[in-house]
């Protein structure tokens, strides 16, 4: 698919960011969610469906010489823009976007006497919906491989990057927005590594379905033309050996859309996790911890001089917002059709390039914004030295072990509301009737070291 030029009055006019704006940022999802791709993953449907007709010793259906069948595997090799606009001409005509693909297949046989002559086998048996769920299927299964696992594994990596690197910067954690044990930096970040692999490993073992059993899934048709021959058995290799989807023998006329739900609500859940992500990022820039990598050329406000805002975490948190509004609506509508058929889901189907066009757009900008970011380790530090009286959960837990009375109600009154020092920490301390080992460790304790197994935990995510 070629690109389009942001610099033409057309791309000004484009309703869709994504195929104006950010054009560049979405074009490897062009060749498996446009409607040019659309079309050719029914051309590819239909092609494979005659040359098994053609292997199936089938009487009436003659087979076909290797260079017949070459032929037709070339009209998939060589499909381009010129093709699908071809097809949406003759598409004008017929008022039907898959019998477009039957005629022009029939038309590109002109010429072709083997082939012209098994023409009026293209698209035996099947209705639209055995074209159009498989060619869906096919796009589905090429985008999620070829575009959006890469694109979360380039942010799943980042977050590993970064996990390791700042494994061992202590910070001070926030639990309900006060100040709260302390943890590191990278250990922070490992937590959402670890939950972007998971999710990234549901996204990728969604079964992707497919179905080839006509008008309302009973094969009627097929066996009034060949009573004897197993069709079930035929469509299933068809779908899983030719196509390599996984094939499903009970359907209406379409096939139910449940995987498809299964595979949006996977991608709507790792979108939420990036989506907390963006907002944490976000706070902790707010707070100081992070700077941002500074473009000289690059304006952070029209009228403020000194900012530099965190825009690319914004971006993505929108653009997540957008995919996950769209994903949730698929995931809802398009398991239910009325009786045996409607057409409700048909212009739902179309706007799926959308929901991952916004989800790889949000990728792209989160990977920007993690790159920007520098560490300010002074800043961190500062907040952690202000902050003595995360140490009393430390202290009043030893004080359990040892059988102190009251160890908690003794800290609640020590810390609650009240400036704590290291100081005054350590005058408690000494107080305590705790062996003196347990005392010293107490008194060599600080915020920043008070972090438990968080360097182990960051520094051994993978």
């Amino acid at each position: 698919m070629s690109n389009i030029s942001l610099n033409t009055p057309f791309a000004l006019t484009i309703l869709s960011p994504l195929d104006g704006r950010y054009a560049d940022r979405t074009e490897p999802l062009r060749d498996w969610l446009s409607e040019a791709a659309f079309i050719r993953h029914r051309v590819i449907v239909e092609v494979h469906w005659l040359i098994a007709l053609s292997r199936a010793g089938l009487s009436g259906i003659p087979a076909l010489s290797t260079s017949s069948e070459q032929f037709l595997l070339q009209l998939v090799e060589k499909f381009s823009l010129h093709t699908a606009a071809r097809i949406k001409e003759i598409e004008c005509v017929t008022n039907h976007d898959v019998k477009a693909v039957e005629y022009w297949l029939k038309e590109s046989l002109d010429g072709q006497p083997e082939l012209e002559r098994i023409s009026g086998f293209i698209h035996f048996a099947c209705t639209s919906e055995d074209i159009n769920n498989t060619a869906h299927a096919l796009m589905l299964q090429g985008a999620r491989k070829h575009v959006i696992q890469p694109a979360l594994s380039a942010v799943h990596q980042r977050l590993i990057t970064l996990a390791h690197k700042y494994a061992t910067q202590s910070m001070l954690s926030r639990t309900h927005g006060q100040p709260a044990s302390p943890t590191t930096l990278g250990k922070e970040i490992a937590n959402v590594a670890s939950r972007v692999s998971y999710a990234i490993n549901q996204i990728s073992t969604v079964t992707v379905l497919g179905k080839m059993n006509g008008a309302v899934g009973n094969f009627n048709a097929h066996l009034s033309a060949y009573p004897n021959f197993d069709w079930e058995g035929f469509a299933r290799d068809f779908v899983q050996m030719q196509l390599g989807l996984t094939f499903n023998p009970y359907t209406i006329q379409i096939e139910p859309h449940d995987y498809m739900a299964e595979l949006f609500d996977a991608v709507a859940r790792v979108n939420t996790i990036l989506l907390d992500l963006n907002r944490d990022m976000w706070g902790y820039i707010s707070l100081g911890y992070f700077k941002q990598k500074i473009k000289p050329e690059e304006i952070g406000s029209s009228t403020m001089p000194h900012k530099v805002n965190p825009i690319d975490f914004e971006n993505s948190e929108g653009n997540l917002g957008l995919a996950n509004a769209m994903l949730h609506h698929f995931s809802s509508k398009l398991p239910i059709s009325r009786w045996q058929r409607d057409l409700s889901d048909s212009t739902v189907l179309r706007s799926i390039g959308l929901a991952f066009g916004y989800s790889l757009l949000a990728y792209d900008a989160l990977i920007r914004g993690l790159d920007k970011l520098e560490v300010n380790s002074n800043r961190i530090d500062e907040d952690l030295n202000k902050c003595w009286e995360v140490l009393a959960e430390p202290i009043q837990t030893v004080m359990r072990r040892y059988k102190i009375e009251n160890p908690y109600e003794q800290l609640k009154e020590l810390t609650r509301s009240k400036k704590i020092t290291q100081d005054r920490l350590h005058t408690f301390i000494n107080t305590l009737e705790i062996p003196n080992e347990a005392k010293k460790q107490l008194l060599l304790m600080t915020p920043a070291s008070y972090i438990g197994k968080a360097i182990e935990l960051a520094q051994r995510i993978n």
